[in-house]
């Protein structure tokens, strides 16, 4: 006998989510754009943070959400950031690729304070409230390489190792108070970011950006293919949904096979 899928199973259905609050960082574009559709289709009243003014007030009326326009590497924009969710996905992040004897002091302090100061002064705020109502899910969107490194990206790389840290100690303390918090850690995604270096390294090559992604960003990767920005945001609701209440200080790892090496 065929039964029906309902909430109480299913991440997915309309009404998983329903009465919950949800804020998400650099909402705008890519991976948190699909983190706060997704969240958006499964109840969640979702806040679209990101400095992109018109296209994350454009998101949140097309989702019935609310944009919030801030920079995330000022300290005083953070904290006027709503502090009443139950679920917070530190998405926001920015790349600058050179090697550390030339890389800027001013640019990796940039990347630090967006990534990891950033994301850090959100929880601090939002922690307490979640822990009065006894539910909370914190999902940081990490990167394989917050779990491997790669040269010229020194900024980036201890950032998101950084993040990997502060997501585990966020899930002991959180732990007695129903919180859990997690990583999803993808390789290569299909966002704006990714897709600009892709263009720059084909150039750079002489070679074409089909051969760029197969060649240069897949080398290490079983799977040849970039991820999708909706499958990392099904991941993210997965986390958000029943049954993953002790799913907590662990990074989710989407790069298609490449920390298997």
């Amino acid at each position: 006998m065929q039964t029906s899928r309902t909430s109480a199973h299913d991440p997915l259905a309309p009404s998983a989510l329903a009465g919950r609050t949800a804020l998400v960082t650099g909402a705008a574009s890519g991976i948190g754009l699909a983190c706060a559709e997704a969240l958006a289709a499964a109840g969640a009243h979702v806040h679209v943070v990101d400095k992109q003014g018109d296209a994350a007030r454009s998101l949140a009326i097309r989702i019935g959400g609310t944009a919030w326009v801030a920079d995330l590497s000022v300290a005083e924009a953070v904290d006027a950031l709503p502090a009443d969710v139950d679920i917070v996905v530190n998405n926001a992040g920015l790349q600058h690729v050179a090697p550390v004897h030339e890389f800027p002091p001013d640019r990796f302090a940039l990347i630090h304070r967006v990534m990891v100061e950033a994301p850090f002064r959100i929880l601090r705020r939002t922690l307490p409230g979640m822990y009065e109502r006894g539910w909370g899910r914190v999902v940081n969107i990490s990167s394989v390489h917050g779990l491997r490194a790669s040269p010229y990206k020194s900024a980036y790389v201890s950032a998101k190792h950084a993040l990997e840290g502060l997501s585990k100690v966020v899930a002991l303390e959180a732990a007695p108070h129903g919180v859990t918090s997690n990583c999803v850690s993808p390789g290569y995604v299909r966002t704006p970011l990714v897709e600009n270096q892709i263009a720059d390294q084909a150039r750079s090559h002489g070679i074409s950006e089909q051969e760029v992604v197969g060649r240069v960003l897949l080398e290490r990767s079983a799977l040849k293919s970039l991820i999708e920005p909706g499958d990392v945001a099904g991941a993210v609701l997965w986390l958000c949904g029943p049954g993953t209440g002790h799913i907590t200080g662990s990074s989710l790892t989407m790069d298609g096979g490449w920390t298997a090496n």
